[in-house]
């Protein structure tokens, strides 16, 4: 059976030629819509299975708008649009889409990004047909947040499949031992997982070091090497750092998850890899691509399946479990009899900021058992330690979050519960409806705003 699309396109020339492409690609065009409104009114009247969405639409409703109500009644949908400025594209992610396309594009384009689309919706839908791992840890990966949970959840579901993974994250969050996880919990564990840093490369030696060479396609080629790709065949390539990959050189990536193949440096010859790709990054790609230095093609071909980790200051619990893996795994290494963190010493470890995250904790640990002068640890060397004063009266203040929550109801009260449009809570706000559906999501406010 042919899957329904619904068209949202204001321009009628863009509109028409995208529902010849699709129909000449299989698919089948249930309408097109110029607004918000009569999207809504195609979709009453001829169920469409995804909708293809613009930003800029007629009347006061935006295609983002449209989004968010896609999102609440589960149909998937990606974005066609012009618009690739950084608050747009920010305002896009949180909608939480399966594609971007930039106009213009390419009818090749537009079919596989679909099928990257339908991929990701299809992986989300039927998670309980992917979970093939049961073990309840993952070996390296420590702590009992619901958000280190979650991670740990899309590593099991992602694993066995072998589909690109994008993992996001602050520098020290542990985004290397995620990618491990991935290929040893994949088919592929048997094959090698080749580690690239795509930072320390030197620009002029990046192809040479990830397509290989042959002797003599450059002064100082006097054997041929193997590049990084052809080192992985089978296994997966963990590119760490891909957002400091320069343009050219996503090019030739591009090629390889499209193609699944490379060409030597200097070589006529096509070779063909199976490779799976991990990348990595602790940059905003949104803003790189926003900002010209990151394709976006390339970007949608990573981010099939993103997995975000958390940084170390939102998930304090896991605090105290991570600080004695480290101290038995550096005590046991030392070979020096550390058994215990004081309770002060625990304090302090809660009050910090953590701004280097998990390598920050574990680079402390590991000097703290070597300095330590008894068999407990009794005192960290932090910087800028906040202490709760003791004296501090309690219950008096609202949190931010409170306050930000209250702030919120007022709005909603005052629009009668109407968030977008003319009178609603987000113009009353200030702000852009996506940015307050996001809100609310976070601050546990539901349609009747309670």
């Amino acid at each position: 059976m042919k899957e329904k699309i619904l068209i949202v396109e204001d321009e009628f020339i863009v509109a028409n030629d995208l529902k010849i492409m699709l129909i000449k690609a299989g698919y089948q065009i249930t309408g097109i819509a110029s607004s918000v409104v009569q999207a809504r009114k195609l979709m009453a009247e001829n169920k469409p299975d995804w909708v293809l969405l613009d930003i800029m639409l007629k009347g006061d409703l935006t295609g983002i708008d449209l989004a968010w109500e896609l999102r609440e009644i589960s149909l998937p949908f990606l974005y066609i649009s012009a618009n690739t400025n950084q608050s747009t594209l920010e305002a896009v992610k949180e909608t939480q889409p399966y594609g971007f396309m930039v106009k213009p594009f390419r009818e090749r384009d537009l079919i596989v990004m679909l099928d990257i689309a339908k991929y990701r919706f299809d992986i989300e839908k039927g998670n309980e047909l992917v979970k093939t791992i049961d073990n309840d840890i993952i070996e390296g990966i420590i702590g009992k947040s619901s958000s280190l949970q979650d991670v740990v959840e899309k590593i099991r579901v992602v694993a066995p499949t072998d589909t690109s993974v994008l993992v996001v994250g602050e520098s020290g969050t542990g985004k290397e031992k995620v990618a491990h996880s991935v290929h040893e919990l994949s088919e592929r564990k048997a094959q090698p997982i080749v580690v690239v840093n795509c930072a320390a490369l030197p620009h002029s030696l990046i192809e040479s070091e990830l397509f290989g060479h042959e002797k003599g396609s450059f002064t100082g080629a006097n054997t041929m090497r193997i590049g990084k790709f052809e080192q992985a065949d089978g296994g997966t390539v963990f590119l760490d750092e891909i957002g400091e990959l320069p343009l050219d050189s996503q090019v030739k990536l591009l090629r390889v998850l499209q193609e699944k193949e490379i060409e030597r440096l200097g070589g006529n010859k096509t070779i063909k890899v199976n490779v799976r790709i991990v990348a990595a990054t602790n940059r905003s790609l949104e803003k790189e691509v926003a900002e010209g230095r990151f394709r976006l093609d390339l970007y949608y071909r990573l981010n099939v399946f993103p997995i975000e980790l958390p940084p170390l200051r939102e998930r304090k619990e896991d605090i105290e479990l991570l600080a004695h893996f480290f101290l038995t795994k550096y005590a046991s290494a030392s070979r020096r009899n550390i058994t215990s963190i004081s309770a002060k010493a625990s304090d302090q470890l809660h009050s910090y900021h953590w701004p280097g995250n998990i390598r920050e904790l574990e680079h402390l640990i590991e000097r703290s058992v070597l300095l330590a002068k008894t068999t407990e640890i009794e005192n960290f060397d932090l910087p800028n330690i906040t202490e709760k004063p003791s004296d501090q009266p309690q219950g008096q203040l609202k949190s931010m979050e409170e306050m930000e929550r209250d702030h919120i109801l007022n709005a909603l009260q005052n629009s009668n519960g109407k968030v977008s449009g003319i009178g609603g809570a987000a113009e009353l706000l200030k702000i852009q409806p996506q940015t307050l559906y996001s809100k609310m999501k976070k601050l546990g406010i539901d349609k009747g705003y309670k």
